[in-house]
């Protein structure tokens, strides 16, 4: 079912109008809502099932057309949110943030309330607190520690739950509760892909092996990312390519001078099409080590033209 491809660079004439796209509202690390007019008119044109594998802020997932979609990450509180957005009506989610936010006077400021409120989900995990917590929290980020609390400090004076946030949100949920659309918080390697076949997709976004930052260094007390889970998911997707099934890669070939080899020589042994992005994550605030966004090649890797 592979397709030799040349590698390429996708044109702008490719490009779909970003304004028909929803924005999550999670500032998840790596997100790909800037890559979007580059990415989907790279996947097929019919997908009955569409699993995201590391669905994380579910830009890509919520922005795909198909029959039934699956949102799987194993940062099981997200998936825990995820589903009160999917079956809680919209005004009851707004009237708990609105709720939450006067109960402990959250405010740009008030790092006592904040920290209050971190307790209080700590103990009791309301999804729906983790949310609000994100809102307020330094760069609107998800952190845990190696116990699984919530541990990312206060935004003072620059994260609050603000006129755009709550767009993204209504506009997130609804297209949710538009979709047939399952939840799961499985380690990639734990997913059953069994029941998948030529009609349906999987797309991926993993940590990059050569970009570590806190988000897949293994210390938040969830699974880190290395040498061995990179080679693990590679071998998933050929045994995937095996039962004909379609799928998409999101990576980097290179970061900084250094080269993903096992992920360069994995594509290119397998004649997998190789499309390299205009990259652009200009406002994503994670952290790097020794940050250099000018020498990064991003690509999506397909098993299918």
């Amino acid at each position: 079912m592979v397709n030799n491809q040349d590698k390429a660079t996708v044109a702008f004439s490719q490009r779909i109008q970003t304004s028909k796209n929803v924005c999550s509202p999670m500032n998840y690390i790596g997100g790909k809502y800037k890559l979007l007019p580059q990415i989907l008119p790279l996947f097929p044109k019919y997908i009955n099932t569409f699993v995201d594998l590391f669905c994380g802020g579910c830009n890509v997932g919520i922005n795909v057309n198909a029959e039934r979609l699956i949102f799987n990450d194993n940062l099981t509180y997200l998936i825990d949110l995820y589903r009160l957005f999917y079956t809680l009506p919209q005004e009851e989610i707004l009237t708990h943030i609105y709720g939450r936010i006067s109960e402990f006077s959250l405010s740009l400021t008030n790092d006592i309330g904040y920290k209050q409120l971190r307790t209080h989900y700590n103990e009791h995990r309301n999804a729906l607190d983790l949310f609000v917590l994100v809102a307020y929290s330094f760069n609107h980020q998800i952190r845990f520690n190696n116990s699984h609390e919530f541990n990312n400090p206060f935004g003072k004076e620059r994260s609050s739950y603000n006129k755009r946030m709550e767009e993204n949100l209504v506009a997130f949920i609804q297209r949710l509760q538009e979709n047939d659309i399952n939840f799961s918080s499985k380690n990639f390697d734990e997913f059953d892909f069994a029941e998948l076949n030529s009609n349906d997709f999987v797309y991926c976004d993993p940590p990059y092996l050569i970009t570590t930052g806190s988000y897949n260094d293994g210390k938040r007390g969830f699974t880190g990312w290395g040498k061995s889970e990179e080679i693990m998911l590679l071998s998933i997707l050929d045994n995937l390519t095996k039962q004909g099934v379609r799928f998409a890669l999101s990576n980097v070939l290179v970061h900084k001078g250094v080269s993903n080899d096992i992920l360069n020589e994995w594509a290119n042994d397998n004649n997998y099409n190789i499309y390299h992005l205009c990259k652009d994550y200009s406002n994503s605030s994670y952290q790097l080590k020794n940050r250099d966004k000018s020498i990064t090649d991003e690509v999506l890797i397909t098993n299918y033209a």
